[in-house]
């Protein structure tokens, strides 16, 4: 599979299509962020079956804990919302 990715990467890049792209951390390094008030950080990408991806935001925070400060500034306007805070990597096709 990767190795298709990488060739349909490749030939993009090549044509001069493809951009710098981002991908998410591995799990085991994400946290959730949900529930009332300032809500509670859980371990883990844990999305009810109700809920999907509706937008994201790239934020560059210096730790984990910055990025849980911003998504409780998040939610003081958006009370009912549920952030996923992962870090991603940023991906350059064709660079090593």
């Amino acid at each position: 599979l990767m190795k298709d990715l990488l060739e349909i990467n490749d030939r993009l890049t090549r044509a001069g299509k493809l951009g710098p792209a981002a991908r998410l951390g591995a799990t085991a390094q994400a946290v959730t962020l949900r529930g009332p008030g300032d809500g509670m950080v859980i371990d883990g990408p844990f999305a009810e079956t109700k809920e999907q991806l509706l937008g994201l935001y790239v934020i560059d925070c210096a730790n984990q804990d910055e990025a849980i400060a911003v998504a409780r500034d998040l939610r003081r306007v958006n009370p009912t919302a549920v952030y996923e805070i992962r870090p991603i990597m940023l991906y350059l096709p064709g660079a090593p």
